[in-house]
């Protein structure tokens, strides 16, 4: 990864080892004239009808995310401009896994695929590009309540249980938007992806809560529509970066429903156009509804309820004692007392042990490598929870260092054993280490046996929050789900590479003047070898009749391009929307 990836932005600095893992070079270089073509239509039209249609402070905060309609962002100039308002970007590899998106959100540094969709999706790809992120996402960050909610989000995001539906979800997904763009790609296995999309879409059971989230998100950050039901405004990232959807949303056709916790039950399908939009009044209203979900969700509510989320994600997780240790690592089994509190936990497999999200030193994954398990609750007898008990209380109830113990919890169950050492943190007593030590339930079953080692009894009355992941991810060592499936990278035949050639002519003409008399020969390679290409005559177009010369020339290319338009539906919207600027240029104020 690039230097300035790690240094060059506080926010993108302070990002912990396991998101940095995602991070890929931008590759500047690798962007054709045709990129940057491709850039530059979408950003004249955004900026045309956008002007008009999206939330105030779009515009102005295209310019403090540091873009410009004229070239692709440099991820440095990007993060330079986001600094000043505390946040940071980094380039990825197409998708990366939900849990991480949302953990970007919340060290607020935007997530910024490297790729550029194809000419042929100019409209609108599936696939995370460049487009879609810098220039969806980037300008409202400049709006203070947004990226407050953003951010926001994130945090409650990363915590989310999610279900191994959801990566199946997440990789056919991944998939399916990566044959899309390969120029190569054959019909049939993109039928066959899409098909496998659906079928995921279909068979997820009951959504979790990372589902859930994701369809917040969806209708919020990417989809979503501010003002009144009467006269919305847009500052979805996915309208705001797609040139046939930005006008199609308006339409009537397309129900305008006010944002609530409601929008949770309505499911979405990238591949497609929205049959319904939100309408939030204020973004205070869209932390309001989070906040809303959020009380639902097992990192507030603990307990059994998180134990058993926990349980049924087969994931790492981790479930937070009341004293503040948290346990992390595969939760395999919960007991439940008869009012179904939980009174005993137990992880499979490698477990850590941490408190304020720090491993707690020696208690690391390699120690408890076939897992973990401690009872929950009082102690029988004391009003006084053990992790309350001062250390004259400690030895009152003889549990010093060094002596023996039998602990009896309410539960039933006895702990007992010499006591080699009490860990005490923020006060808490958070866990306490037994040598040759026996663990009985109440009907006397053998729960923990001397042979097997050290016991280490995490102390706590109640599990207050279970969430996905590690506490502290850098230390387990917990290299977040990531992807085998990379992304399509071209490789350019000399015809392509000819055609970039063309492009960057007439890129370099709009940029450095001079004279025009070679965009005729331009044109007749155009014509003999390309004569597919329409965005290239555009170009050609706009320069000629900006500088009102070689009329001749621009009406034979403009006759070419309302033929094109007349006889390939396809390219009709794109070219009559490119005619048109040519007739109402936009500002230049956001050209250079």
């Amino acid at each position: 990864m690039s230097d300035f990836n790690d240094f060059n932005n506080p926010q993108v600095a302070a990002l912990p080892r396991h998101l940095k893992q995602f991070i890929v070079d931008q590759h500047y270089e690798h962007y054709t004239p045709v990129d940057h073509a491709v850039w530059r239509y979408v950003m004249r039209q955004n900026y045309s009808y956008l002007k008009d249609v999206a939330y105030y402070p779009y515009i102005p905060g295209l310019q403090k995310a540091g873009l410009t309609i004229e070239k692709i962002p440099d991820l440095q100039d990007m993060n330079n401009a986001l600094a000043k308002i505390g946040w940071g970007a980094v380039t990825v590899d197409g998708f990366i896994p939900p849990a991480a998106f949302m953990e970007y959100q919340a060290y607020r540094v935007l997530v910024i695929a490297a790729d550029i969709r194809q000419l042929k999706h100019i409209e609108y790809t599936p696939a995370p590009d460049i487009i879609h992120e810098s220039a969806g996402h980037a300008p409202i960050i400049a709006d203070k309540d947004y990226h407050e909610y953003l951010s926001y989000f994130g945090s409650i995001g990363a915590k989310a249980m999610f279900s191994a539906q959801d990566f199946e979800l997440y990789e056919a997904i991944r998939a399916l938007s990566i044959l899309k763009e390969m120029p190569d790609a054959d019909e049939a296995e993109i039928k066959k992806a899409d098909e496998l999309v659906a079928w995921h879409q279909e068979n997820m059971g009951e959504p979790s809560e990372m589902a859930l989230l994701s369809r917040l998100h969806w209708w919020t950050v990417e989809y979503g529509l501010i003002g009144t039901l009467d006269n919305p405004k847009i500052y979805g990232a996915g309208l705001l970066s797609s040139i046939g959807e930005s006008a199609s949303c308006m339409q009537e056709q397309v129900k305008k429903l006010p944002y609530t916790i409601d929008a949770v039950n309505y499911s979405y399908d990238i591949t497609k156009t929205q049959p319904q939009l939100f309408v939030t009044p204020t973004f205070q209203n869209l932390i309001d509804v989070l906040e809303e979900f959020a009380d639902t969700m097992s990192f507030r509510r603990g307990g059994a309820y998180g134990l058993q989320k926990a349980i049924d994600s087969k994931n790492t997780c981790t479930a937070v004692y009341s004293s503040g240790l948290q346990v992390s690592g595969t939760f395999t089994e919960f007991w439940p007392d008869k009012n179904g509190e939980p009174i005993f936990i137990k992880t499979g497999g490698e477990t850590a042990l941490a408190v304020n999200n720090k491993q707690l030193k020696g208690h690391g994954k390699n120690y408890h490598k076939d897992g973990f398990s401690s009872p929950i609750g009082k102690l029988k007898g004391y009003e006084k929870s053990l992790e309350d008990f001062t250390s004259d209380e400690l030895r009152t109830a003889g549990i010093e260092t060094g002596k023996e113990i039998s602990l009896t919890f309410e539960s039933g169950i006895t702990v007992s054993g010499k006591v080699a050492d009490i860990f005490t943190k923020n006060n808490k007593n958070v866990l306490i280490k037994v040598e040759k030590c026996t663990v009985l339930d109440e009907k006397g079953r053998v729960l923990f046996d001397p042979s097997w080692g050290i016991y280490d009894m995490a102390v706590g009355e109640q599990i207050t929050s279970v969430f996905c992941g590690a506490a502290d991810k850098d230390a387990f060592l917990e290299i977040t789900y990531k992807s085998n499936t990379g992304t399509h990278h071209a490789e350019y035949d000399q015809k392509t590479k000819e055609l970039h050639e063309l492009y960057q002519q007439v890129r370099n003409r709009r940029h450095n003047g001079g004279d025009l008399g070679f965009l005729g020969n331009v044109w007749m390679m155009l014509q003999k070898f390309h004569h597919d290409d329409w965005l290239c005559a555009l170009e050609i177009l706009e320069l000629l009749e900006h500088e009102g010369i070689e009329q001749e020339l621009a009406a034979d290319v403009k006759q070419f391009l309302e033929g094109k338009a007349a006889a390939q539906p396809e390219y009709k919207k794109l070219i009559s929307d490119g005619l048109y600027l040519i007739k109402h240029p936009v500002e230049e104020k956001l050209v250079v």
